[in-house]
């Protein structure tokens, strides 16, 4: 799925109002930094990564690695965003025994 310019910031909007959502809910977490790099997350994950939801592990897919974890609350939201999980387990960020549905 390749978004044009206008969808990829209404999807970048919606995506930094879940990042809100969820580190409110979760009590604690830092909001610049997922914030101000939402827009290269939703660039890279709908228009430029080549990634398939139902196919997680595709041999030829794109990799993408984050070594900044103060940002992880824009990675879990774009993931939902993309298929990777169902939007509702975004609001469990920082729930013990939560997150399941990611390592299935």
């Amino acid at each position: 799925m390749s978004l044009n310019i206008p969808a990829l910031e209404v999807k970048t909007n919606v995506i930094r109002q879940d990042v809100i959502r969820i580190l409110a809910k979760a009590g604690s977490g830092r909001t610049a930094g997922p914030l101000g790099i939402a827009d290269i997350f939703t660039t890279l994950y709908f228009s430029v990564l080549r990634h398939n939801p139902q196919k997680s592990s595709w041999a030829d897919r794109d990799r993408f690695i984050l070594s900044n974890g103060h940002i992880v609350p824009i990675l879990y939201a774009t993931l939902a965003h993309a298929g990777y999980f169902p939007k509702e387990e975004l609001m469990t960020l920082r729930q013990l025994g939560t997150g399941q549905s990611l390592f299935q």
